[in-house]
């Protein structure tokens, strides 16, 4: 509704017009008399009253309308035709309702803007609050099962002969409550701290598992459940276990010279020539009982010169079967995620992620050409050389250079035929075609010349399998310079 007022004087009769003007059109009409159903039917506007004084007198006039238009201009004008006349606009006043309307829509909305955010917040505090819930009722589930899980764990460990379970405070009491300086070493799922037990009078590590490590869990329990069953001169022995307060410990027979990449690329003093040969039959020995000696084949995985422990008088002590895998000797190989580290790793065992009895040889092979040689599996020969470990060695092979690769700290006390033979067999373990690899039992009798060692091209073969690059903080499965695990 519009309202439109005006007041004004006329000194002679007069005719008084308003004016109309609407988006489309445009009409003047009298201000008496009016055809009411024409302006509506054109303009969609209406004069309700309409007053009028013709006494040359005040003129007071008050139009009320009502419009369908979104917009419209509004004037006024009078006339005397041909007959002079004064006229006088004292006052006009234009009213509407449309800000009032406006007004209590834009309100409306506003109302309809503040439930909808109530509405929308209400809403959110109820899911956050079902999502606490469930999140919260899952941990007490997840913890609930941990305990029945690690109770059944403790009873199937307890089953067995052999390891022990420890309490958590014996164990503490026996490394001085974990301390520093007790520390032997770190590595991907835990650190391994020296004790001593006093009850039995005995040196012992001690392997704590990192709390937020899931995979050091399973290899824990790998560990447990397998190594509990092994018995060999070559392999590490463990006395006991213990998981209490959310911890995950394993104890072996402590190793007083360490593990055997501590002499060969450490500080350690360098062991002499006849140590090292001696080391690689025992390291063999322990693969062969593994493979083919106990009940089921064992598939170790993680073969490095890192976990080959030596006790007071250097003999060979294979560790960390946390990665092993048990299969059935007529089995050539099982799918496994991958697993182990770089510069151990067959190009089958990378490209399939089968791990098998060869890949196994591939990672001993490479092994002993680190005791011969006294380098790293990962290192570049050279600062212009992209050749690895067993590409260089190989090359030297071919050049007829073999010896020049010992390891120049033993080099002027070695035995040739044996360092020849050493690095032969090196390279025949670690061939990029496993089928032509030798099986450990082989490798065993070359490296004690009771059979002829093999003709190795003087070239190394193009390895048949794509060997990818290692991926720095990958999350997919890939290489790593430490002990990896994915899809296991």
């Amino acid at each position: 509704m519009v309202v439109l007022i005006f007041t004004g004087e006329s000194r002679v009769d007069t005719w008084l017009w308003a004016e109309v003007l609407s988006a489309d059109a445009f009409l003047a009409f009298e201000a008496a008399g009016l055809d009411y159903s024409k302006a509506v039917k054109e303009t969609g506007w209406k004069f309700q009253e309409t007053i009028l004084d013709r006494g040359g007198g005040k003129a007071p006039l008050e139009v009320f309308i009502e419009f369908r238009d979104d917009w419209v201009t509004i004037g006024f004008s009078a006339s005397t035709g041909g007959v002079a006349g004064q006229h006088t606009l004292k006052s006009w006043k234009f009213n509407s309702s449309l800000d009032a309307k406006e007004a209590n829509e834009n309100s409306s909305r506003k109302i309809k803007i503040v439930v909808a955010i109530a509405v929308l917040v209400i809403v959110l505090l109820i899911g956050t609050l079902l999502a606490y819930v469930i999140i919260r009722q899952r941990k007490k589930v997840n913890k609930r099962a941990e305990v029945t899980n690690l109770t059944s764990i403790n009873d199937d460990f307890e089953i067995g002969t052999g390891p022990r379970r420890f309490s958590y405070q014996d164990l503490a009491s026996a490394t001085n409550d974990f301390s520093q300086d007790r520390k032997l070493g770190e590595g991907g799922f835990g650190a391994v701290y020296r004790g001593y037990l006093a009850d039995v009078d005995m040196l012992i590590a001690v392997k704590k598992i990192s709390k937020g490590s899931k995979q050091g869990r399973k290899e824990y329990v790998t560990e447990v459940k397998t190594i509990s069953q092994l018995r060999h001169r070559n392999l590490v022995q463990l006395i006991g276990w213990c998981h209490e307060r959310s911890e995950f410990l394993l104890v072996y027979e402590f190793m007083s010279n360490g593990s055997l990449d501590s002499h060969l690329f450490g500080k350690k003093s360098p062991f002499p020539w006849h140590i090292r040969y001696r080391i690689t039959l025992g390291l063999a020995s322990a693969i062969l009982y593994l493979h083919e000696e106990w009940e089921q084949c064992v598939v170790h995985r993680d073969i490095k010169s890192s976990n080959v422990m030596l006790d007071s008088s250097f003999n060979v002590k294979l560790g960390d079967f946390g990665l092993a895998k048990l299969m059935n000797h007529e089995l050539g190989r099982i799918t496994t995620g991958l697993a182990g580290t770089f510069g151990y790793l067959a190009p089958e065992y990378i490209s399939t992620r089968k791990a098998s009895k060869e890949s196994d040889v591939f990672s001993f092979g490479v092994v002993i050409l680190e005791i011969a040689t006294g380098r790293k599996s990962t290192d570049r020969m050279g600062e212009e050389s992209d050749l690895g470990l067993v590409e260089w060695v190989w090359d030297l092979y071919g050049k007829g250079r073999l010896h020049s690769g010992v390891d120049e700290r033993v080099r002027k006390d070695f035995d040739e035929k044996q360092a020849e033979c050493l690095m032969i067999v090196g390279m025949w373990c670690s061939h990029p075609d496993s089928s032509l690899r030798p099986s450990i039992r082989l490798a065993i009798q070359v490296l004690k010349f009771e059979t002829t060692m093999p003709n190795l091209p003087a070239k190394m073969p193009v390895p048949m399998y794509r060997v990818p690059t290692p991926l720095v903080n990958s999350r997919e499965p890939s290489i790593s310079y430490s002990s990896i695990e994915a899809g296991r």
